[in-house]
């Protein structure tokens, strides 16, 4: 079993109409990420596939201080490795990276409202240091999604045994989890096969998230930020502010 410890959905538990959606295990999601999962039963975290070579929301966020945006990063080791899969990337602690990113975090949302019923979870996870980029980010969503209440179940698709590239992959694992639909964002819609999906018995679905606005810190609103971004300031109000995307 891979990071995270993910139930495999067998058969039996499957209901009958399920509606699975795929991401990659982003850095501290924004909000869309979390409103396609409220609209999923399953949501596949692809972790067994190609990492970016370019700048990716795989190490990376924005967020909201004093100044206007504030960017996060999580460095990690590239150097002479060549391609790796997502959940063979290590982070690299080199540097004084981990401690200003904990500093800045509290400079900017220490006085937020619901900043203090994070703050543990995110201590606890700056002191653990995970090895692999997959297990921060793993831990961070799972966080996020229970504080949510989603319903959601987070599955890992190395967990699923799955062997194919796009377009045949969201195809493949649809098919593993005996999903009867695959949903996705309109933008996603000319990478998909829909054809493949029809012959699979699986009904491709889109969705079109829009930015959601909430109560902020720091003067005027800026939207696409991190989700935390949103618990900090809105704490379980969240959950409704996500419903309306």
């Amino acid at each position: 079993m891979n990071a995270g410890n993910s139930p495999l959905i067998y058969l039996r538990d499957v209901p009958l109409n399920m509606i699975v959606s795929a991401y990659q295990p982003y850095f501290a999601p924004h909000a869309g990420f979390f409103a396609k999962a409220l609209l999923s039963d399953v949501l596949v975290l692809m972790d067994a596939v190609q990492f970016p070579q370019g700048r990716t929301w795989l190490t990376r966020n924005r967020f909201k201080n004093d100044q206007g945006i504030l960017r996060l990063s999580i460095p990690v080791w590239k150097r002479g490795l060549g391609r790796r899969n997502i959940n063979e990337v290590k982070i690299c602690y080199e540097g004084r990276w981990l401690k200003k990113n904990r500093e800045s975090l509290i400079t900017a949302y220490g006085k937020a409202p619901y900043f203090e019923d994070h703050a543990y979870f995110f201590e606890a996870l700056f002191n653990e240091r995970p090895e692999r980029l997959v297990d921060l980010n793993l831990k961070i969503i799972r966080h996020i999604n229970g504080f949510l209440g989603t319903g959601t179940k987070l599955i890992l698709l190395s967990d699923l045994g799955v062997d194919a590239d796009e377009p045949e992959l969201s195809v493949q694992v649809s098919k593993k989890l005996g999903a009867t639909a695959f949903l996705a964002q309109q933008s996603a819609r000319r990478y998909l096969d829909e054809e493949a999906f029809g012959k699979a018995g699986v009904n491709l679905q889109f969705f079109n998230p829009r930015p959601p606005v909430y109560p902020q810190l720091w003067g005027p609103f800026i939207p696409n930020l991190s989700i935390l971004d949103m618990l900090f300031n809105v704490g379980p109000g969240a959950f409704r502010v996500i419903r309306r995307i």
